[in-house]
This record gives C-alpha cells, structure tokens and sequence, in this order.
C-alpha cells in the first residue's frame, strides 16, 4: 500500500481534537478568497454602470451570475469543514 493511504487510514481512525481547529482555521482561510472575489466583483459591476448607465441590466445579470459561482466555492469549503470535523 502506498504511504498516503496509509496516513489517511491513520488519520481515520484517530480522534484527534487538534484536526476540528485545524478545519476551521482552514474554512476561515478559504473563505476570504470568495470574500474578496464577491467584493471585486460588484466594484466591477458598479464601475460598469457609471462608465455605461445603459449596460446596467446585462452588468447586473452578469455580476449575480458571477456571484453565484463565487459564492460557491465558499460553500463547498463549508462542506469539507464539516466533513474534516466529524
């Protein structure tokens, strides 16, 4: 068996208090990326509709959708908190 299987084997069966920190030291981490794409993101959409007001549906379409995905990685990072937590 490879090395890493058995890691994570190890890894499995013990219940170590020191990996719940360590995951949610990870999902704070992770969470700002999507916090400073979500920030860039309407900035963008902002400094669209000032420079062309008549795009503003097409901008706001754009920037929720982008939004959305962003949004996204925040909640799949959630998700594997959990599951390295339980």
């Amino acid at each position: 068996m490879s090395a890493a299987l058995i890691l994570a084997q190890a890894a499995e069966t013990t219940s170590n208090p020191l990996n719940k920190g360590l995951a949610m030291i990870g999902y704070g981490l992770g969470a700002i990326g999507p916090g400073i794409g979500v920030g860039l993101i309407f900035a963008a959409v902002i400094n669209g509709t000032a420079r062309q007001p008549e795009a503003e549906g097409k901008l706001r379409g754009l920037g929720f959708q982008t939004f959305v995905l962003t949004e996204v990685l925040a909640l799949i990072g959630l998700v594997l908190y959990f599951i390295a937590s339980a």
